[in-house]
């Protein structure tokens, strides 16, 4: 992950070497050789991932010069989108994606929180099963992915619980091997672990609109990044809602910087209007740059 990009670009390399100093580890090192259990840790998955992100976005930006109309992120993507924005230093956005990947590992024990993929119903629906399914338990919609796709959290028991009924509708059902139940209430002590760990962290008013993926409108304002990152730990993704606030502000292109291409499958699926492209190796740069050239 991110090695073709430093192996090619100083920018990208520098932006690994900052990474590393930051965490005092090896962390490019682990991206780029593994071992793959060590790097799948939460703790390590997300700063590794947002690293790898903040490269291929300065690589384009050096090459292209591209200048974004908005930045948006799923999840995780929401720090690199921060970062891209000029409203949070990469330094304090790894140390703090660190930070949030161990809160989030210790806060259900291992076993008891599950997530699952939902396709093929609407997110209504899915929520009607997840509260038939949840039976005391905590089961709620965790994604709203858009294209037919939700991904549910909560308890293992719960999330068992729904996966028949959700065939039984004709869904397609998938067991997703996550570390923890991510954005749903069993999150709450990570969600005031990163709370305290962000009151020490200086943010700057965004150079350009980050459209929040909590509640799907753009933001600039740096006094209320925090509470966003925060409320983002426990509360779903609106992705679908998110890709459609960005096709609003009148975006054509969008471009995924990091590691796969899942979100631009589903934005072309949100928003067939936007050209979307997998940014984040060196292939995806060079078509990118070909896109943003015509």
């Amino acid at each position: 992950m991110g090695r073709d990009l430093a192996a090619e670009f100083p920018v990208a390399r520098r932006t690994f070497e900052e990474a590393d100093a930051r965490l005092g580890m090896a962390l490019s090192r682990l991206c780029f050789e593994g071992p793959e259990e060590v790097l799948r840790a939460t703790e390590n998955a997300q700063p590794a991932i947002l690293t790898a992100s903040v490269a291929a976005y300065r690589v384009l930006v050096e090459t292209t010069g591209l200048a974004p109309a908005a930045v948006a992120g799923h999840s995780l993507g929401e720090w690199s989108a921060l970062v891209a924005a000029g409203a949070l230093a990469l330094g304090d956005a790894v140390a703090g994606v660190r930070e949030r990947g161990r809160l989030m590992q210790e806060a259900v024990p291992a076993g008891e929180g599950a997530m699952a993929a939902i396709l093929g119903l609407e997110a209504e629906a899915v929520a009607a099963l997840c509260a038939e399914a949840a039976a005391g338990d905590v089961l709620v919609p965790a994604n709203l992915n858009g294209g037919g796709q939700v991904v549910v959290a909560g308890h293992t028991r719960a999330v068992n619980r729904l996966l028949p009924l959700a065939a039984a509708q004709g869904a397609r059902v998938r067991l997703l091997a996550v570390s923890a139940p991510f954005h749903c209430p069993l999150m709450e002590p990570a969600a005031g672990g990163l709370a305290r760990h962000l009151a020490g962290v200086v943010f700057h008013p965004s150079r350009l609109p980050v459209v929040t993926s909590v509640e799907a409108r753009p933001v600039r304002d740096a006094a209320e990044l925090p509470g966003l990152l925060v409320k983002q730990v426990t509360a779903p993704v609106r992705w679908e809602e998110t890709v459609r606030a960005l096709a609003a502000l009148g975006a054509t292109l969008a471009l995924e910087t990091g590691p796969g291409r899942v979100l631009s499958g589903l934005t072309r699926r949100i928003a067939p209007s936007l050209v979307s492209i997998p940014a984040g190796d060196a292939d995806g740069i060079a078509l990118a740059r070909e896109a943003l050239a015509a």
